[in-house]
């Protein structure tokens, strides 16, 4: 099949599919011009890294599961250390959100929000406090 399909079929677009190519995730055949032929295998993989995308997976690490994918005798505890790693990222992040979250809460029911210039979220936001 070509792009277009692979595109349509995959949920990616041709440009994200041509930079998996580029980087070496996805080699398709080349038909007899010299065209992309993606095959059902190509299109197994094009989903698998459009969903690994989406579950927050960088670039290398889904060069790693797609290293496990492909190898019928990896064993699954490898394949749940990535995933676990990428859940502890995920659970640092949700709490560094959750600070910021918190911090950016308290300067917004700080400030009167009226005509006065005194902000505290300026303040705030300027370190002001910090200096005495």
């Amino acid at each position: 099949m070509n792009i277009g399909d692979a595109a349509e079929r995959s949920g990616l677009p041709a440009k994200t599919i041509r930079y998996y190519e580029d980087i070496g995730l996805l080699k398709p055949d080349r038909a007899g011009n010299g065209y992309r032929d993606y095959s059902t295998a190509d299109l197994h993989r094009l989903r698998f890294l459009q969903r690994a995308r989406s579950l927050g997976f960088s670039v290398e690490e889904c060069r790693q599961l797609l290293s496990l994918y492909g190898d019928t005798r990896r064993e699954s505890a490898d394949v749940k250390a990535i995933a676990t790693a990428k859940l502890d990222d995920i659970d640092r992040k949700i709490r560094e959100l959750t600070g910021l979250q918190v911090m950016l809460r308290q300067l917004v029911d700080s400030c009167h929000g009226d005509h006065r210039p005194d902000c505290p979220i300026i303040d705030g936001l300027s370190g002001r406090h910090d200096l005495h």
